[in-house]
């Protein structure tokens, strides 16, 4: 009797699908492999956490086991952020060329605006924040790693100065990977550009918020991500100029586990605020508020 109780268990191996379709079929009482829809489950890249793609979604993308925030594309910031309705998009149809002529440019352009659905790697336009009025500049990793080039910096221009005619408070949310070399000296020029805008519009009495996203480094992290009268970053998030491999080579020194974190840059005296992205429009909302700007400036 005793014998039966703990007799050992009876191994299973997973057939493979071509030993399936030659024997016609998984036999009787084996269970056949399940397949996973594509999408269905997300996993978490700090942590490693498998959880439901929708169930994330409505956690804003933020890891529930970690608190990792995972990167949004520019319309899901947007839908996050803005009030549901009333957003209207300024220069949608505004596209890069390849002034330089760089080798493979063109094609690679063409394989970011197939891939993320964008024509470039920012969104700008007008909505409303809990009923305030603002004018947003939104960046997209996804495309060319958020990388400012000619338009990029252009739209962001344009934008700056559409807040300052109309006296409306302006939002950038910034991730990049920096300048976009492809465009070489025209898209550095888009530093001093987007930076001498917002100069104007602080000099008109304008109120600019600076949203720091992971990551923001390069070109744009040197000119208008670090302009904002309040900059604020989600936790986490990566911000700086030169990569941290480069830093330590250069310096020869070892730099802290937390280097260029969120955390660390406002421990240094780097950022206003850290928010959480579940607070970031109730944060705003309150900002605005504060500043009294529904009526102007």
């Amino acid at each position: 009797m005793f014998k039966d109780l703990f007799q050992k268990k009876r191994k299973y191996a997973t057939i493979p699908s071509e030993r399936l379709e030659r024997s016609g079929g998984p036999a009787e009482g084996e269970r056949p492999k399940r397949e996973i829809p594509e999408g269905l489950m997300s996993k978490c890249s700090k942590c490693g956490t498998i959880q439901y793609s929708k169930e994330l979604e409505k956690n804003f993308k933020v890891c529930p086991s970690c608190g990792y925030h995972m990167r949004l594309n520019a319309m899901e910031r947007i839908a996050m952020t803005l009030d549901p309705e009333g957003f209207i998009e300024f220069d949608s149809e505004m596209a890069s060329v390849d002034p330089l002529q760089f080798p493979g440019y063109a094609s690679k352009l063409e394989q970011q605006q197939s891939k993320t659905g964008q024509v470039e790697a920012v969104i700008t336009g007008q909505g409303t924040i809990g009923g305030h009025p603002v004018i947003v500049a939104v960046m997209n990793f996804e495309f060319f790693s958020g990388s400012m080039g000619s338009v990029v910096g252009e739209k962001i221009t344009r934008a700056v100065e559409e807040a300052t005619e109309k006296k409306l408070p302006m939002l950038i949310f910034s991730t990049s990977g920096g300048a976009r070399m492809q465009e070489s000296i025209l898209s550095l020029m888009q530093m001093a550009k987007t930076s001498a805008a917002l100069a104007r519009f602080g000099e008109a009495g304008g109120l600019y918020i600076s949203i720091i996203t992971d990551p923001t480094t390069g070109g744009v992290s040197a000119s208008f991500a670090s302009l904002g009268d309040i900059i604020i970053a989600e936790p986490g998030a990566v911000f700086g100029f030169a990569g941290r491999i480069v830093i330590e080579q250069t310096i020869r020194q070892k730099l802290p586990d937390d280097f260029q974190t969120a955390e660390f840059n406002l421990q240094h005296g780097q950022l206003d605020l850290v928010v959480h992205r579940k607070e970031m429009r109730s944060t705003l909302t309150k900002l605005l508020e504060l500043h009294d700007v529904k009526g102007g400036f």
